[in-house]
């Protein structure tokens, strides 16, 4: 044990610099959810949610990652540790978490399980995980079916409406991790009952080895799993890794190292192979003739057909503890410790006081993240967003050359699936532990995504924040063309430019937060980014009028149209926040060069250019074509519109109020004259250029004078122009509701805007509208990550023109500074997750499970995004990615 009493996790950060690192070798990087991706799709159609199903999912061997509940493994997942369950009565095994697939569910993909990330440190030192596990027959079938009913409108079908959790009858199953050293982990397993009823469960911890071995025709030494010791105190299993070659597809060598499991006694010990069942997975050719297979531990426990292999020996491992009549109250545990001792000795004597003292160590290290001044509540919310994001950590592992190839064992070996997606990102080779938007509904990376789990990160360890945004530049993710990879479905979409900004904010973050500015972390980012930035510029704006044609930039339903789509024919989408986007990029390059060129000026040169791109783009919003009426800026409504021009010159202005015209606010930079002036070659250029191009300076460059001095404040709109789109913006019949900035204004609700039969209206809930699968909705629920951005700029205008920039809104009595709004929509924000008059969390939705009862009301679920009306949590229940951006609120705003 470390012996540092003062904080013995931040000794364990400094020792750990990068996830290759000894202390952050195992974690939780196992998908909850591998089967229906695109990883594991090898069909001829690209329909990857059919190809490997829920229910296959047991009995098929999965090529790119594991899934598991609470799993864990090491870096390279090799080994994988998880445990399972089995309440006697469901027809599966629980070894996966259930949800359904955009064909059966309401809105999309969708998780219908409880389950909470109670806590996790940045090493996974200390790990807690619930799940909340029924004892009745999990009703697999009537989620489907009653949701399939709904037809896609209304609220989700849940399992609470279910009446499943009725009279209490479930239990509260705690998975709990505590690591000794690196390669040594304590695990605590324990179940309690919640019913009124004696309650039988069995509970059966999993080791086993990913399949390396059955995809080439190269033959690659099969690991094995045996009985090493027993004991009438302990079992171990014995993981001899043999040679993984895995050394020949890593920059640096890697060793698993010998691996044992111990467990207590009293199990009956099951063994199979890892892999695929021929005869439930008809596109499997047999991978051996061993006879056992990946699904033997449900046929032997669930079916009672033993089909597991009786010689103790093969490549999945199971320890089966049946418990019998558990008391009301009272709880089954099961204790195991995974390590590199082949005895047993006392691994398993104090498991309990090892668990104790490493979250003692997170509660240390926790109260080094909190700013003093919090209260528990903003603490316990702050906490539990970072525990989500810490446990969506994933081994990402995918080659996307190799998948599009295929592999030996495939029977359909079609070329068609070369043309249906990422045929042009044969260079991506991932296997990097990755943060994901969460491990079951987004099981992938998705890189706008990730630069804001980024931000929050880097609340607690910044080293790992940056070698996130590090990797999506890295060769093998970024895109020769210098296009970064959007997400799994189509890397080849086009995600918001925020990697920038999430650069420039993290380096701030650790510079003013830890005292470290990462010059040569700022520097490498740049470079990288130059390309991306020139994609940007040679790709998207096609007629390099500086107006840009971003397409689907993230905002799924948003408009009309379905902005994935290469072209609408021979028109044009002018995007206002594409335009916007790209203000903002160019504003965010420019500071990232000026803060270089304080270590070498050759960087002004650089600085120059960006603010340059800044005026040209923020210029073309305002001066677009030869009539002012085709503008993005329209001066009658006072925001920001999308305009379809077609060649002809006519144009259609597409007047929605949404996101789209409030984008072009995030583009908010300063200069002061002060903090310019060393910087003598950029001052002179800037000062050029004023002087020379003020026809198209002087409506995107302001210049202010106040106590603190002079200041050129670069916006896109003008201060006018800015105080008539915040008076829309806080103004409760448009865009502002009790919990932050609604997506899309709500006077489109009796008011839709149409165009060619497609129809635009305020959808505060789920997605009526189904464009991008349905799985999201940006027609009016409230986001966390444009709403933090929204918050940033207004913190950066309250900054730029002090006290001399007021707005007035109905939602107040005075007139309001930029940062006095900031302040309000911080406040909005933070009352989602807080109990309100009504001793009611928002996000719950008047749920009375979440809002009374006690083994429930503690439980925050971090949601995608939230009603724009009432605050609940919609969408994704288990995104903490972006929606953890609560903590950096808490932290920013309530000092």
């Amino acid at each position: 044990m470390n012996t540092d009493t003062t904080n013995p996790e931040r000794e364990r950060l400094k020792d750990s610099p990068d996830d290759t690192s000894a202390w952050r070798k195992w974690g939780p990087y196992v998908s909850d959810r591998a089967w229906g991706t695109v990883r594991e799709d090898y069909s001829d159609s690209g329909d990857a949610w059919n190809y490997v199903t829920h229910n296959l999912a047991r009995s098929k061997a999965f090529r790119w990652g594991e899934d598991a509940i609470a799993g864990i493994c090491d870096r390279c997942q090799l080994l994988v540790f998880a445990p399972a369950f089995w309440n006697g009565v469901d027809p599966i095994l629980k070894e996966r978490l259930f949800g359904l697939t955009p064909f059966e569910g309401n809105h999309g993909e969708d998780v219908k399980e409880y389950y909470f990330h109670l806590d996790n440190t940045p090493t996974h030192s200390y790990m807690k995980f619930l799940l909340k596990y029924p004892q009745l027959k999990f009703p697999y079938d009537q989620l489907v079916t009653e949701n399939q009913k709904r037809g896609g409108q209304g609220f989700e079908y849940e399992l609470l409406d279910t009446g499943i959790f009725d009279q209490d009858r479930y239990f509260d199953i705690f998975i709990e991790y505590a690591k000794v050293g690196p390669d040594d982990i304590a695990i605590k397993i324990e179940a309690f009952n919640r019913s009124n009823e004696p309650a039988d469960l069995h509970i059966l911890p999993h080791l086993w080895f990913r399949n390396l071995w059955s995809w080439d025709t190269n033959e690659i030494a099969k690991p094995n799993l045996s009985v090493a010791q027993a004991t009438p105190e302990a079992v171990t299993v014995f993981a001899n890794h043999v040679s993984t070659q895995w050394q020949n597809q890593l920059a640096e060598e890697y060793e698993l190292g010998n691996s044992y499991l111990h467990l207590e006694p009293s199990a009956n010990l099951l063994f199979t192979e890892n892999e695929t069942n021929p005869a439930k997975f008809k596109h499997a050719k047999q991978a051996s003739n061993s006879g056992y297979f990946k699904d033997a531990f449900h046929e032997t426990v669930v079916n009672n057909k033993p089909s597991t292999n009786q010689s103790n020996t093969g490549t999945k491992f199971a320890a089966h503890f049946k418990f019998t009549d558990i008391a009301p109250g009272q709880s089954a545990v099961v204790r195991c410790r995974l390590n590199g001792s082949p005895t047993s000795n006392q691994s398993l004597a104090n498991i309990d006081q090892l668990i104790a003292q490493r979250k003692g160590e997170a509660d240390v290290f926790y109260d080094s993240v909190h700013r003093e001044s919090l209260t528990t509540a903003e603490r316990q919310i702050q906490r539990t967003s970072l525990a989500g994001l810490l446990w969506t950590k994933q081994n990402y592992i995918f080659d996307v050359r190799q998948w599009l190839k295929g592999d030996s064992t495939d029977i359909d070996k079609t070329q068609s699936r070369k043309s249906i997606r990422n045929a042009h990102w044969t260079h991506l080779n991932s296997k990097r532990i990755l943060s994901m938007p969460d491990k079951w509904e987004y099981p992938w990376f998705a890189a706008w995504d990730l630069a804001f789990h980024c931000v929050t990160f880097a609340l607690a360890d910044p080293a790992f924040a940056k070698e996130q945004l590090r990797f999506m530049l890295f060769d093998q993710f970024l895109h020769p063309n210098g296009q970064i990879p959007a997400y799994e479905w189509e890397f080849s979409d086009v995600n918001p430019p925020v990697h920038a900004w999430a650069v420039w904010k993290v380096f701030n973050m650790e510079k003013f937060r830890f005292g470290n500015a990462d010059y040569d972390f700022l520097e490498t980012c740049f470079h990288k980014l130059l390309l991306n930035f020139t994609w940007w510029i040679n790709k998207v704006d096609y007629d390099g009028n500086n107006i840009f044609e971003g397409g689907f930039l993230g905002l799924d339903n948003i408009t009309v149209l379905d902005r994935s789509e290469p072209k609408l024919g021979d028109a044009v989408l002018e995007q206002a926040d594409a335009t916007g986007w790209m203000a903002m990029y160019s504003q965010q390059m420019m500071r990232m060069a000026l803060e270089l060129a304080k270590r070498n000026p050759i960087y002004e040169g650089l600085a120059t250019k960006f603010f340059q791109h800044y005026i040209y783009i923020a210029a073309a919003m305002k001066q677009m074509g030869t009539c002012g009426d085709c503008q993005l800026w329209d001066e009658k409504d006072g925001f920001f519109y999308d305009v379809l021009r077609y060649p002809d010159g006519h144009f259609e202005k597409f007047r929605v109020r949404s996101l789209v015209g409030l984008i072009p606010l995030f583009a908010v930079e300063r200069l002061e004259f002060k903090w310019i002036k060393p910087f003598k070659q950029f001052t002179k250029n800037v000062n050029w250029f004023l002087r020379n191009h003020q026809d198209l300076a002087g409506d995107v460059l302001h210049t202010v004078e106040h106590d603190a001095g002079k200041t050129h404040v670069m916006t896109v709109a003008t201060p006018a122009q800015i105080q008539q789109i915040l008076k829309r913006v806080w103004d409760e019949s448009e865009f502002l509701s009790p919990f932050g900035i609604r997506s899309m204004s709500k006077a489109h609700q009796a008011n839709p805007f149409e165009f060619n039969g497609a129809t635009v209206q305020y959808e505060p809930a789920e997605a009526i509208s189904k464009l991008k699968g349905g799985n999201s909705n940006w027609r009016g629920p409230v986001w966390l990550p444009t709403n933090y951005l929204l918050i940033d700029s207004l913190r950066r205008l309250g900054k730029a023109f002090g006290g001399q920039l007021k707005f007035e809104s109905p939602a107040f009595a005075n007139d309001q500074t930029a940062t006095q709004l900031a302040g309000d929509l911080a406040n909005r924000l933070i009352g989602i997750f807080e109990t309100g008059d009504d001793d009611q969390r928002p996000w719950c939705g008047g749920c009375q499970r979440f809002g009374k009862d006690p083994y429930w009301k503690d439980l925050p679920l971090f949601y995608e995004y939230f009603h724009g009306d009432n605050g609940a949590g919609l969408g994704a229940s288990h995104q903490t990615g972006w929606t953890a951006l609560v903590a950096n609120i808490i932290d920013e705003w309530r000092r």
